[in-house]
């Protein structure tokens, strides 16, 4: 390591292959960014204007929509400039930044899960104390215990991956500043990076994927005592919809940071970090409020409103 140069700009490989793959990835890319953009923006300002939508329920979706925007637009519009110009060079700050802001939203949308699992199963199993255990000083408190693990999490991450040794050129088998990936690419023994990651992720994603799945458990038996079959059909509608939401973006997670081949399937590692990276934050605001009927509603009133005012 001695004659190393000092990096100062790094290489993200992206995805290997013929210029038309990277037209399709683009327009792709492109495509799920913008409904992204649309769905959680739209979320958040329905929700804020509309008096009937401000519960607790609705309080963490409006989170989530923000945590989704910020979450993809860390990662998004830098891999869409990248497919456009042709030019993968991130600078060393960049690389660093990226990783810093991707490791908060995507920790703490872990726990937003889990705090919206719990919402629910409050409101569906104990409807009568729901107001007084969720009121409105217990949600601004999970919210910001949320954003507290997850600037844990990417603080240690990100200090022990850049503490490592890197030797221009540096190239990252990756279309982002991925812990792993950045892991990979350095010349220095990783062995306790490896176990942290493994460890303080592999914890966060199994407690609240724990949380997730004791909570549905309590509301999917609760909802099989509801003696109206409408009823029923109604509950176990929005609650697949959210499990298999969940599902996706624990199973992709569990993938790519809680098992000990996570650093050495980058290939693999590249194509199912799409999905938490950006198919997610696209589908979380057609999973949570489009299949709703009570945000549907206050989509149509503040439609008829707009266009009684003019």
């Amino acid at each position: 390591m001695g004659n190393c140069t000092v990096v100062t700009e790094l290489t993200l490989g992206g995805f290997k292959g013929q210029p038309e793959l990277k037209i399709i990835l683009l327009v792709l890319f492109l495509s799920m960014y913008i409904i992204t953009l649309v769905g959680n923006i739209g979320i958040m300002v329905v929700i804020t204007a509309d008096s009937q939508l401000h519960t607790p329920m609705y309080f963490f979706l409006k989170n989530l929509s923000f945590l989704d925007v910020c979450y993809s637009s860390v990662i998004t519009p830098k891999a869409i400039m990248n497919f456009a110009t042709g030019n993968k060079a991130i600078s060393y700050q960049q690389c660093a930044t990226q990783m810093f802001f991707f490791s908060l939203f995507g920790t703490t949308e872990a726990f937003f899960l889990a705090v919206m699992a719990y919402d629910r199963f409050t409101a569906i199993c104990n409807p009568l104390l729901y107001h007084a255990i969720m009121s409105k000083k217990r949600c601004v408190c999970l919210i910001c215990i949320s954003y507290f693990f997850g600037c844990i999490n990417c603080c240690t991450q990100t200090g022990l991956t850049f503490s490592l040794s890197f030797c221009s050129p540096m190239d990252i088998n990756h279309f982002f500043c991925d812990v792993p990936a950045v892991m990979k690419a350095s010349g220095s023994d990783t062995l306790v990076n490896e176990i942290v990651l493994l460890v303080l992720c592999g914890s966060i994603i199994v407690t609240t994927a724990i949380i997730v799945l004791v909570s549905y458990s309590y509301i999917v038996a609760t909802i099989l005592r509801i003696p109206s079959v409408r009823g029923r059909h109604k509950a176990f509608s929005t609650c697949t919809s959210h499990l298999m939401a969940v599902s996706l973006f624990f199973g992709t997670v569990f993938f790519m940071y809680a098992q000990p081949g996570a650093i050495s399937s980058p290939n693999q590692g590249k194509v199912v970090s799409v999905f938490y990276t950006i198919v997610i934050p696209m589908l979380n605001p057609i999973i949570y409020s489009l299949r709703n009927m009570e945000v549907k509603e206050a989509l149509y009133r503040q439609f008829r409103k707009k266009a009684f005012s003019h």
